[in-house]
């Protein structure tokens, strides 16, 4: 027999007296308003209420729970509305006692720290409802069970910028998720982390609000005096036959925590189910069993749905604001506390092609027509997987069938001719086992170097890298130059030091490095002073200095060196409008381009096959190529940008140019006319300091791209422009995002490998199978 009310309200006040405590009035309060509801026939519903709730009160408060799942309660609601005395693992504790009848969680967590914010991830909790806005996640890593949990509110979690691999992993009943004015920008993390919640049918990074004005839009077009009160009985019927929603999208389609207001003629329906049933906005009342601090949603209900119904027309946009018009009236709707991922472009479009399951986004239905025309965007503008792959496939089932010479059907677009059909392309297989390791996470192995000064006898310093370059040859080495004027040639696979040269003593930073390719020993390193010198690394001493580096005339206030195809000559250029040309041979200077641009050129490069050929970016927004066979006194061509051009360089084959220019202007040119053949459209920031540098990968199949004032890199196809991948960047601790100074692709590994240079250090960032 359960256990009655006013019994349970005994008992605690027995174990009060026992444990030398004074009852709580609240809770009192709470049980006579429980006893209340159930004599008048009622969801029997208990708030335990923890604002004013000591350590001292604990174990009264812990026999009284752990009794309620036998008594006469239904429902047991846990809230929390400022700060709280109570320790985190005490309140951890009393929920965790109530079990399967705790169905809301509505907490404050910075008055429980963040020791209660892991072991409540890591340890789950039966609840229904979890609500807690501003927490102080950064990572979201949600592992526990959360078995009972449907919705799940993280609004003005102001820290929260990612979520961690194995979130949301235990949530499979979760059916709304709210995650507005956060800090997620990512969408491949993002949508990798939401995709492991079948059951999700409502999302929202942001609130879609429909304003007051209300027009004509077949009058003058200035907004009307109707309010939406006039409005507000407008029917949904017409909403719920246009798409046939199933119950879990009218579910959602209301606020959070009113899903008890109406009976489905089927509680066991699956997603793909198609459910009857009919409710009336004027049957919800507002006073009904929502939790505290959402009543003001439930008031809004009316303006909602008539924003939604007017939703059935026209086009959304994220840029805060946009109207709609249905028949002769006209809605105007406005963006509240978007997350920054609500302004990556078209991330709504994104969001429905890799959600089929979702119903409603940021407060807005999802109709068949909004879902077609995702799917079109989605193809248009992102690559599912590289290499038009279609399904993700698992490594060892690639390597399996190119042992025994399998065909693969794995192809994205038949209609298309494939990039390399099976048994006919030498790439095929490496392509897949590519496109099979980038599909098995969203997240990559990001790796630190950490390059110890240890053999050269000074542990105490560190160093602070400004330049690198992989060698010609050999896949493990790679040479840096540092702010502090010293060239470091390091096996970044052993991360030990294979040669060192200190800095000449003057005070400088290296910002030009060229590896000679039939030469391989030797480079070219130029400073920010004007110092040029060529280093042979197999002529270092023990000590790792070399003995006897060949110096050149200097060119002052350098920034970029380019030795050509047949190691016979370089370029160098930096903060003027003049390029020298230097013999490697003889060491010395043949020549000084000058007047080349009206603005400094900050890089020179030459091409990969061509030794007479080269080109050069300025700041004056031209992109220029040159032959000194002709003696450069005019161009082959000029192409222009409409921001300075931080740098060039050419595609493998030498087909294209790669032109980056202030603030995400990426383009690619084609290299015998620099007409336009591919504008990668990255979004900018509107900062004129927004230094953006690209470089191809993969041969030239794809372009990874990065600024110095964005925590990103992007990753798209050189095809195309299609987006494959942006990859965030962030620090370990709080608040500490990773900036990107220079990147590159590993020439050597044909599987999206890139080194990074982030806040004076370097980082291997790679794609590796996960099992």
């Amino acid at each position: 027999m359960a256990i009655d009310i006013a019994s349970l309200a005994t008992m605690y006040i027995k174990a009060c007296m026992n444990h030398g405590a004074a009852p709580i009035n609240g809770f009192l309060s709470a049980l006579f308003r429980a006893e209340v509801k159930r004599s008048n026939h009622e969801f029997c519903i208990l708030e335990i209420v923890l604002d004013r709730v000591k350590d001292i009160d604990f174990l009264p408060l812990l026999e009284v729970c752990m009794k309620i799942s036998e008594s006469e309660i239904e429902a047991v609601d846990v809230l929390n509305e400022s700060s709280c005395a109570l320790n985190g693992e005490c309140a951890l504790l009393l929920m965790r006692a109530i079990g399967q009848k705790l169905r809301v969680v509505d907490l404050l967590d910075f008055s429980f720290g963040k020791d209660f914010l892991r072991d409540l991830s890591q340890g789950g909790l039966q609840c229904q409802v979890l609500n807690l806005r501003s927490s102080h996640y950064r990572k979201l890593n949600l592992v526990g069970e959360f078995m009972w949990l449907h919705t799940l509110n993280l609004d003005y979690s102001t820290t929260l910028t990612s979520f961690r691999e194995d979130c949301f992993s235990c949530m499979p009943n979760l059916m709304c998720l709210s995650m507005c004015e956060t800090r997620i920008s990512n969408l491949w993390t993002t949508i990798a982390a939401l995709s492991k919640l079948h059951s999700l049918v409502e999302l929202r990074f942001q609130n879609w609000l429909c304003c007051n004005d209300v027009g004509s839009s077949r009058s003058s077009g200035q907004p009307s005096s109707a309010s939406f009160e006039e409005i507000s009985s407008a029917s949904l019927d017409s909403l719920i036959n246009l798409d046939a929603l199933t119950e879990h999208a009218i579910r959602s389609f209301l606020p959070f925590g009113m899903n008890n207001n109406f009976q489905s003629t089927n509680e066991e329906s699956s997603d793909d189910s198609e459910v009857e049933f009919s409710f009336d906005l004027e049957d919800i009342d507002s006073s009904s069993n929502a939790p505290p601090g959402w009543n003001r949603e439930i008031n809004r209900l009316s303006e909602v749905s008539s924003a939604m119904l007017s939703n059935q027309n026209g086009e959304s946009t994220c840029e805060g604001a946009f109207t709609r018009h249905v028949a002769d009236v006209s809605f105007k709707y406005i963006s509240q506390h978007a997350s920054p991922i609500c302004f990556v472009k078209h991330y709504r479009e994104y969001m429905i092609a890799s959600m089929p399951q979702l119903r409603v986004l940021d407060n807005l239905p999802i109709r068949n027509i909004d879902r077609e025309k995702a799917i079109v965007t989605f193809f248009e503008h992102f690559e599912y997987l590289p290499y038009r792959r279609n399904d993700k496939e698992n490594v060892v089932s690639i390597l399996q069938k190119r042992e025994i010479g399998a065909s693969h059907t794995g192809l994205r677009t038949p209609k298309k001719r494939p990039l390399d059909p099976a048994g006919k392309s030498q790439y095929f297989y490496t392509r897949s086992l590519c496109a099979a390791k980038m599909g098995s996470s969203a997240w990559p192995f990001l790796h630190s170097l950490s390059i110890s000064r240890s053999v050269l006898g000074n542990e105490n310093r560190s160093f602070r890298p400004r330049q690198f370059e992989y060698h010609p040859s050999n896949s493990s080495l790679m040479v840096f130059g540092t702010l502090d004027g010293e060239v470091v040639v390091v096996n970044h696979e052993s991360e030990k030091i294979v040669g060192y040269i200190p800095s000449s003593g003057t005070i400088n930073s290296v910002l030009g490095l060229c590896w000679l390719k039939k030469y391989p020993s030797k480079l070219i390193a130029g400073s920010d002073n004007g110092s040029l010198k060529l280093y042979d690394i197999q002529q270092l001493a023990p000590t790792f200095k070399c003995m006897h580096p060949v110096t050149f005339d200097e060119f002052d206030q350098l920034t970029s060196v380019h030795v050509n195809s047949t190691d016979e000559l370089f370029l160098a250029s930096g903060y003027s409008k003049n390029v020298a040309l230097y013999d490697i041979n003889s060491g010395r200077r043949l020549q000084v381009f000058v007047d080349m641009h009206q603005e400094h050129i900050n890089v020179v490069k030459f091409s990969n096959h061509s030794p007479s050929i080269f080109a050069t970016s300025s700041f004056d927004q031209d992109i220029k190529m040159w032959d000194l066979r002709q003696k450069p006194i005019w161009p082959c061509y000029t192409a222009s940008s409409s921001k300075g051009n931080v740098m060039v360089c050419f595609s493998p084959d030498d087909q294209y140019l790669l032109a980056s220019a202030v603030d995400n202007e990426v383009r690619q040119l084609l290299a015998s006319d620099g007409r336009l053949h591919l504008n990668f459209n990255i979004p900018p920031t509107g900062s004129s300091q927004n230094y953006t540098r690209s470089y191809y990968m993969n041969g030239k199949d794809y372009i990874i791209s990065g600024s110095c004032d964005e925590h990103v890199v992007r990753v798209c196809c050189a095809q195309t422009g299609r987006r494959l991948r942006d990859i965030s960047l962030e620090g370990k601790a709080a608040g500490c995002s990773m900036f990107v100074q220079s990147l590159r692709g590993d020439p050597f590994r044909v599987s999206f490998n890139i080194f990074l240079l982030i806040l004076s250090s370097l980082c291997r960032l790679r794609y590796v199978p996960r099992k």
